[in-house]
């Protein structure tokens, strides 16, 4: 769970934490996606990546205006996700 430092505002309300979800896991979730830009994190690459891996499933929109901080710390955790234990 990635605590957010700024809020994502959507509908009225707001999302305070994201989760990556096991997606990240499957290669589905990198259709389209080079493997070694996300491990680079090359923010275009994770700006496809992030709505396909998240709970609640941040959209395109919300992640170009989210907080630089907070684009790192999932950008982190989607990296960890994948670097083999």
């Amino acid at each position: 769970m990635i605590t957010l430092s700024v809020p994502v505002e959507r509908g009225g309300g707001s999302i305070a934490s994201v989760r990556i979800t096991d997606a990240v896991r499957q290669p589905g979730s990198l259709r389209g996606l080079k493997l070694y830009d996300v491990m680079q994190s090359d923010v275009d690459s994770l700006i496809k990546l992030i709505p396909r891996v998240t709970e609640p499933a941040l959209m395109e929109h919300e992640i170009l205006t989210m907080d630089n901080r907070d684009f790192v710390a999932l950008a982190t955790g989607i990296v960890s996700f994948l670097v083999p234990s």
